[in-house]
């Protein structure tokens, strides 16, 4: 659920921060749409070629916004922007019209795109050099008064503006890279905060009760299931150590080693035994060595299916079936329906929560797991796990 709410309020900052720069942009495409027909502000103009000016007409008026007002999408298509811009003031130069405010669009134009563009970013920087040289050689044709230099002197001018484009963008890429591992010290620290609360919290009360089964044994003359709540306990905190060292991301290699294998399976069904649930296990086919997440899951599997038999169906018989296939491992764990004869035992409250956190791991191995009511009144899990070799 919190993931959810995260994604949810990301794709809201997305949208806002769209939104926002679209705005932003509009507003210069706007004023500078504006500026570039007052006359006054004629003289501040980007030009080159400095051929003899014709009156203006209704051509000079299109040109003119389109070299401004394709800037309202300068941020969102770079690309199309400086495509849109570059041509209207390659034709507005051509052609020779007076000079206009909204030339300086092409500057803000070449800008964003070095700022903006992702992908294609040499294809656009070579399309846009032919693009002028193009220009150049037209305008030298018409006349122009300009010499080699002078068209290189813009064309580095516009080079240099692109550049500043580029170093923005590393910028803003580095700070994100700064904000993002920022944000994983910070979760590193939660994680750790977390770890320490459950240490503190979980392992005082598992020990407690480790401690009191084994001081039982020696004061009561029954000493089977005394035995069985210490050795729980142990496991547990056995295993509570092994998901602190993962959740504390200490990097630990030997985590592995001590995650629940197979071979711990036997001892969930003799413990489950021992806590007087009559419980089996059988097992078909070749054991083979599998992947740590596919034994893991399969241990899980097993041990919340007992858990579920233990508190739900007290006493009845409970068998627990491995098949052992080259391609995948089946594990199916059922108990009896009720037949009259067994001492009815108050169930123990649950969660609910076990079964759906199984189907959640075993989808994330391409297994499955699936749950029913036997027609004795029994119930039953399966699963079946693509088995992966361990490497």
């Amino acid at each position: 659920m919190f993931a959810n709410v995260v994604r949810s309020a990301r794709s809201w900052l997305d949208f806002w921060g769209t939104r926002s720069t679209l705005a932003k942009d509009s507003a210069l495409a706007a004023s500078l749409t504006l500026l570039g027909f007052v006359p006054t502000l004629s003289t501040i103009a980007a030009r080159i070629g400095d051929l003899a000016e014709r009156p203006s007409d209704a051509a000079a008026v299109v040109l003119t916004l389109a070299q401004s007002a394709p800037l309202a999408v300068r941020s969102r298509w770079p690309a199309l922007c400086l495509a849109v811009t570059g041509t209207a003031f390659a034709l507005h130069q051509a052609l020779a019209y007076p000079p206009t405010f909204a030339s300086i669009g092409l500057y803000l134009a070449v800008y964003a795109a070095g700022a903006h563009q992702a992908r294609f970013r040499r294809g656009l920087a070579a399309a846009s050099t032919a693009g002028y040289a193009v220009l150049a050689v037209v305008l030298h044709g018409l006349g122009s008064p300009s010499r080699v230099q002078d068209f290189v002197a813009f064309y580095l001018t516009l080079a240099v503006i692109w550049t500043a484009g580029a170093a923005m963008r590393r910028w803003r890429a580095d700070e994100a890279e700064r904000r993002r591992l920022s944000a994983d010290v910070a979760r590193a620290a939660e994680r750790a905060r977390i770890a320490r609360e459950l240490h503190d919290v979980v392992t005082h009360h598992v020990t407690a009760m480790v401690v009191q089964a084994d001081a039982a044994q020696f004061t009561s003359g029954t000493t089977a299931g005394f035995a069985a709540i210490s050795d729980s306990g142990r496991r547990a905190l056995t295993e509570l150590r092994h998901l602190l060292g993962v959740l504390e991301a200490t990097g630990d290699s030997g985590g592995a080693d001590r995650a629940p294998t197979l071979a711990g399976i036997a001892g969930l069904v003799e413990n489950a035994r021992l806590s007087g649930q009559p419980a089996e296990l059988t097992e078909h086919g070749e054991q083979r060595p599998r992947a740590v997440d596919v034994e893991l899951a399969a241990y899980r599997v097993v041990q919340e299916a007992l858990t579920n038999a233990m508190k739900h169906a007290p006493g009845r018989r409970t068998t627990v079936t491995l098949h052992h296939h080259p391609d995948h491992l089946a594990v199916e764990v059922a108990n009896d329906g009720p037949d009259g004869t067994v001492q009815a035992v108050p169930a123990v409250p649950s969660g609910g929560r076990g079964l759906d956190g199984l189907r959640r791991r075993l989808r994330l191995l391409d297994g499955e797991l699936v749950t029913e009511h036997r027609p004795d009144g029994g119930f039953g899990v399966r699963t079946r796990i693509p088995a992966r070799s361990e490497t």
